[in-house]
């Protein structure tokens, strides 16, 4: 097994996966997820079954699955059927087993608390806030990272107003600009800090997510006087705002001798903000 594919345990059963660097989506064998919540002795035929009568009944899902070649049971690489994430929790909704429904609940929970912050957008904020505070962020660094949020919505509603489209041509720019700042494209720097699906803000530093703000915000504000009109003066604002930040990274660096872009992703700041608690409270103690 490489770094694209794995093998996940699930109730001490596996769960074949496989990693898709240009997509960034992590894809699962229904097979053997089918497997696991049917509780069937004989997964296949139970999938093909229930395949074909999704299928009967018009389900999206079923025709955009498609096949991955992945490690058989015998040793061989054969074509299985594999999901993404959205798809898979559709299948599971399809699954009648006691043991889908806890994953069933969990989904429903999901949409009503989506709902929920649709109409309020503060119970949104305060949700955010609780899950970095159980993953162990600083209420500081939460502080910051909010933010940024603000900060990027602005750049995103500018651009929107330029008549920049979402998806493709938001990423283009969002390339731009953290290139210009950090010497790295999105996907480069996430390949840096040892990152997958997980996002590139959530595992900065302070300093890297105040530089990433400036970048943007300056972005923000050339668009705004320049007003550009084509998607190519979009690109060069881009440079330009992120160039900005990136003269103050650069001069940074020649006044603390130290790189600012860190190839450690959050687990591991937190891993050395803890290390280095126990080294001051050793010195202290040698003291």
């Amino acid at each position: 097994m490489n770094k694209e594919t794995s093998i996940k345990l699930f109730e001490q059963k596996q769960i074949r996966t496989s990693w898709n660097e240009e997509e960034e989506k992590w894809y699962f064998s229904i097979v053997d997820v089918v497997g696991v919540l049917s509780e069937s002795i004989d997964p296949q035929a139970y999938w093909r079954k229930l395949k074909q009568r999704l299928k009967e009944e018009g389900n999206e899902t079923v025709t955009n699955c498609h096949g991955l070649k992945m490690l058989a049971a015998d040793g061989k690489m054969r074509l299985t059927d594999v999901a993404d994430t959205e798809q898979l929790f559709r299948l599971i909704q399809s699954i009648p087993s006691p043991k889908a429904e806890p994953f069933k609940m969990w989904i429903a929970k999901a949409a009503r608390e989506r709902v929920d912050e649709i109409e309020d957008p503060e119970i949104g904020i305060d949700r955010i806030m609780e899950t970095y505070l159980r993953k162990g962020y600083s209420k500081e660094w939460i502080n910051q990272r909010l933010k940024s949020i603000e900060i990027r919505k602005e750049l995103t509603d500018e651009w929107e107003n330029r008549g920049v489209q979402k998806g493709q041509e938001f990423a283009i720019l969002t390339d731009d600009i953290t290139q210009a700042w950090s010497g790295f494209t999105t996907k480069k720097y996430k390949e840096h800090k040892s990152l997958k699906k997980e996002n590139l803000r959530d595992n900065m530093t302070n300093l890297e997510l105040v530089l990433n703000m400036l970048a943007e915000a300056t972005t923000t504000e050339i668009s705004k006087e320049i007003k550009p009109k084509t998607f190519f003066e979009n690109r060069e604002i881009a440079k330009q705002g992120g160039t900005i930040a990136g003269n103050t990274r650069k001069e940074i660096e020649e006044k603390t001798g130290k790189k600012v872009i860190s190839s450690l992703n959050a687990k591991q700041l937190e891993q050395k903000k803890q290390n280095d608690a126990l080294n001051e409270s050793d010195k202290k103690g040698e003291l």
